[in-house]
């Protein structure tokens, strides 16, 4: 049996050959596939040349992606830590809103410290503003002390239990703003540290209570300068003598 003639296409049609469309191999965010076909490696590379997306636009070295993390921190705004340590402790509150009391205080700095000037007169600051906020006592009176031993200190403020009832002395041994580099994955760690020795000498007692406060806050991406100073120094305070809460 002959075969039936095969009908030629016209001349005038184009021959359209038909595309297979490749499937969607799952939602893509930024070069990445559906893990269930990663293990495919031609269906990433087919996907990422139809984007027209590049081998080096998925490709981060170790170094860059710290940097941004670091931008991201700083830029997104990091959060501040307090910690207080009280050596020893725990210890009695120093405060007593119904009674009156008398506040020595003076500054014990390093030999290599800077900025004298500028950490004296935020000392001031911060101790008189809190003693006359804070409610720690009915009244208190600060006075500054000139340079003295310790242990004229400590006679000084003996001394002047005899027109006191009760005299806090303070000491002020370090204030101001603390930057470590390459502590954490932030690169910078930042913030303000206060460091305190309080004696309390009450009427009646031969020995004074004794200890001493350090007082920090910071962390990762926080970089700060001296304007906060006497906030700190307020803040310190509070931890190391308690007033009572208003």
């Amino acid at each position: 049996m002959a075969r039936p003639a095969a009908t030629a296409m016209p001349s005038d049609k184009k021959f359209h050959p038909i595309h297979r469309q490749a499937t969607r191999p799952g939602p893509v965010v930024r070069c990445t596939l559906s893990p269930a076909r990663a293990w495919r490696p031609h269906v990433g590379s087919r996907f990422a040349r139809t984007l027209g997306i590049t081998r080096q636009t998925c490709t981060m070295h170790y170094s860059q992606f710290i940097l941004c993390a670091s931008l991201l921190l700083a830029i997104g705004g990091c959060a501040s830590t307090t910690t207080i340590k009280v050596s020893p402790s725990p210890q009695a509150p120093i405060c007593e809103a119904s009674k009156t009391a008398l506040v020595l205080w003076r500054t014990q700095w390093r030999v290599d410290q800077k900025d004298v000037l500028e950490r004296e007169t935020a000392s001031a600051a911060g101790i008189g503003q809190f003693f006359k906020s804070s409610g720690c006592f009915k009244s208190a009176s600060a006075e500054r002390l000139p340079q003295l031993s310790d242990e004229q200190a400590r006679q000084t403020a003996g001394a002047a239990v005899n027109q006191s009832a009760k005299v806090v002395l303070v000491s002020v041994r370090e204030l101001g703003p603390t930057v470590k580099i390459g502590s954490s994955i932030a690169l910078v760690e930042g913030g303000t540290e206060v460091v305190l020795d309080v004696s309390e000498f009450v009427s009646g007692k031969a020995t004074p209570r004794t200890f001493s406060v350090q007082w920090n806050s910071g962390g990762p991406g926080v970089l700060k300068g001296v304007a906060s100073l006497p906030q700190d120094m307020q803040a310190a305070l509070a931890a190391a003598l308690q007033p009572p809460a208003q």
